[in-house]
């Protein structure tokens, strides 16, 4: 009761100090230094934004906009997770000293913060320190190596907009394994679709906040956009255009439990439809746990014991493993202990599995149910995000995308496998980095520098704030000069909060206010091309959004068409046919006899313009195959061929040209049977 009492008392007595503190200093609002950009009707005493000049607007002379994009955030993750996890809100209309406080199981000292502790990037002591006090002193926290501490109050996030940010993702986000661990007293529901929903509606009341600072409904800075186009109004203008994403565990409610689904594809109708009116235009599919849609990208090191756990706990059953035999991989599991801090909350006995060595590949892809998910998010025009799929999952998405010629996709935080970064630039998809420290970020950006001029696409980054990822710490040699030149040419000083000056040499980035900083250190080590490609990122990241919302499903020139082959195979119970592959079905198929060369084709009616052929393979599929052309059905020309094939679902883009006839040329199988073909799509382009 004692504890409780001095816990109960302290923070007003602290918020009481800080006001006094804050206006004997003359701290109160950028105001008293006569910025003409700060608000009309401030929240005092706040932060600083410590940037002067005016924010750039406007486009390029081609019509362009200009500005960074951060792809993958989670701006209210304060109300996930329980909404006792990240300690310290967003905003609060009762100002910074109620919005900027610890969580009630980190007083006295921190030593009741568990996840705190054992999360902590410098240490992982279950019994660690820290001073729980945020405003105005901010003696521990935000860190760079906490990860359970508010890193995105909005005038930090301010400061990022005035320091060149034109673009924010803003992922909803929570766990829901972690959210129900025995420890957690929480203040909200564990429910994914719930947290989701919690959280848009307090982006939105941050949206009116802000404007209620500017003078009224549509006067703020931060703008929630509804559409590419909206989003690149807001960036001309000079304002931060926010998107609002989802990543969670098991969207619709679409558990894993002992491998059966627990959703439907009623329940993943609705909840698409859920999503998108609410405003979401950017999602994940899976998220950390294999859910019934897909399967993930397992997790490395002794977080990977951790999530594996996390997994088991969600879904009855540890990942499972195979040893990869392809250049394609996903992370290697480590082989491990369960954390002796957790195990009091665990079944009696529970041990982790024997992993084989690496490298190591979920066998779970992505199911019919996530198929299905896919083609909902396509036709309301929504970005899919690849990031944190398993191998086989994403390059199944890759290969329906293809097929579908859909640009929407985004790779937004290095969860992904390098190998697919072309094929999502083909596609007009977009790929940001994981805010990694300067010298690692600068140096991975100059891996794909060939890629992206090739593809004419800009970069960007994913800091994943707030989501337990970990921002740049201090970088040794680093040497960022204050006050210093931002994009668009405004001065950029040291961040200001309360009675805290935060410095990048001495800070790192201990939250979203220090991108700027972080951004010049990058400029230093990389030169002014770095600022240049970033620079180009919110442009690019538009026209991927803008593409996915105006695409429309291409047509098949091949669907119903008279369709005839070099054999088919003779079943008793259904017919192997040729015209079978053409049908519009994918429970039918043509299956040719057993033998290498073999051949299906299709009549298109009259000649037309071809640029792709889509091929759906059965497990008899070809190990070599070429695609042919012609006009008249005697002269033949190839237009693409691929060997050493491994079936599933080919996309062959090729110059388009005119044909009336398409023609599939198997000249060596993969199996013992023949050759079968669930559909063949012909397309114009």
């Amino acid at each position: 009761m004692t504890k409780r009492w001095f816990r109960t008392i302290r923070r007003p007595l602290v918020a009481v100090a800080a006001a006094a503190a804050v206006g004997a200093a003359g701290l109160s609002t950028a105001v008293a230094a006569g910025d003409p950009y700060a608000p009309v009707n401030p929240q005092s005493p706040d932060s600083q934004v410590d940037v002067t000049g005016p924010p750039f607007s406007g486009t390029q002379p081609d019509g362009t906009v200009r500005g960074y994009v951060d792809a993958h955030t989670h701006l209210m993750s304060n109300v996930g997770f329980g909404g006792n996890i990240v300690c310290g809100a967003t905003f609060s209309a009762n100002g910074i000293a109620d919005a900027l406080k610890d969580c009630d199981n980190h007083y006295p000292n921190g030593q009741a913060a568990l996840i705190e502790n054992l999360t902590n990037k410098e240490g992982g002591n279950p019994l660690a320190t820290h001073d729980p006090v945020g405003w105005p002193t901010f003696a521990d926290w935000p860190k760079w190596s906490s990860l359970t501490h508010q890193q995105m109050y909005y005038r930090w996030v301010e400061r990022a907009w005035r320091g060149g940010q034109r673009i924010m993702v803003a992922d909803a986000v929570n766990n829901n394994v972690l959210c129900s661990l025995p420890t957690q007293v929480n203040r909200y529901s564990c429910d994914d679709m719930d947290t989701v929903r919690r959280q848009i509606a307090e982006t939105k009341k941050l949206e009116a906040f802000v404007d209620q600072q500017y003078g009224g409904t549509g006067k703020g800075w931060f703008r929630i956009a509804y559409s590419a186009d909206e989003a690149r109004a807001y960036v001309a203008q000079g304002k931060l255009a926010v998107i609002l994403g989802v990543e969670v565990s098991n969207p619709f409610g679409c558990t894993l439990t002992l491998g059966v689904p627990g959703c439907t594809k009623a329940q993943i109708d609705a909840g698409l439809t859920e999503l998108h009116g609410l405003g979401v235009r950017s999602m994940f599919l899976c998220h950390k746990f294999d859910n019934a849609l897909c399967g993930v990208r397992f997790d490395e090191g002794t977080q990977g014991v951790i999530v594996n756990l996390g997994n088991f706990l969600g879904t009855g059953q540890w990942w499972q493993v195979q040893t990869c035999t392809g250049e394609l991989h996903d992370h290697t599991v480590a082989n491990g202990v369960i954390p002796k801090e957790l195990a009091p909350y665990l079944p009696l006995g529970l041990v982790l599995p024997i992993y084989p060595e690496g490298p190591h590949c979920n066998p779970r892809g992505l199911s019919s149910l996530g198929e299905y998910a896919l083609a909902g998010m396509m036709q309301r025009g929504m970005v899919v995000e690849v990031d944190h799929m398993s191998v086989k999952a994403a390059s199944r998405t890759l290969d329906l995308l293809e097929a579908a010629n859909y640009p929407g996709v985004v790779s937004s935080h290095s969860w992904m496998d390098t190998h697919f970064t072309e094929r999502l630039y083909r596609l007009g998809g977009f790929v940001t980095q994981y805010g990694h420290d300067a010298d690692e970020f600068v140096d991975t950006m100059h891996t794909d520098e060939a890629l992206r001029a090739k593809y004419h696409v800009g970069y960007g980054f994913g800091m994943d704030m707030n989501g337990f990822g970990g921002t740049p710490a201090p970088r040794s040699g680093s040497n960022v000069t204050y006050p210093f030149t931002t994009l668009g040419g405004s001065q950029a000083d040291r961040q200001v909060t309360g009675q805290r000056t935060w410095d990048y040499n001495v800070d790192g980035v201990p939250h979203y206010g220090l991108i700027p900083d972080w951004v010049e250190d990058m400029r230093r080590i990389g030169g002014e091309q770095v600022v240049d490609e970033l620079a180009m990122g919110a442009e690019s990241y538009l026209r991927t959004a803008r593409a996915a919302q105006t695409w429309s499903p291409p047509t098949d020139l091949a669907t119903g068409r008279p369709a005839t082959a070099s054999s088919y195979q003779w079943d008793l119970f259904t017919d192997l046919r040729a015209p079978r592959a053409v049908d519009g079905r994918r429970d039918t198929r043509w299956a040719s006899a057993w033998s290498d060369n073999q051949w299906w084709r299709v009549d298109l009616g009259s000649a037309r313009q071809v640029g792709r052929v889509v091929l759906d393979w059965e497990s008899a599929c070809a190990r070599d195959y070429r695609v042919e052309v012609s006009t008249d059905g005697s002269t033949w020309t190839t237009v693409a061929s691929r060997t050493g094939a491994d079936g599933g679902l080919d996309v062959l883009a090729f110059t388009p040209t005119t044909a009336r006839y398409v023609r599939v040329v198997g000249t060596k199988r993969a199996t013992s049977y023949g050759y079968s073909l669930w559909e063949v799509g012909v397309q114009a382009t």
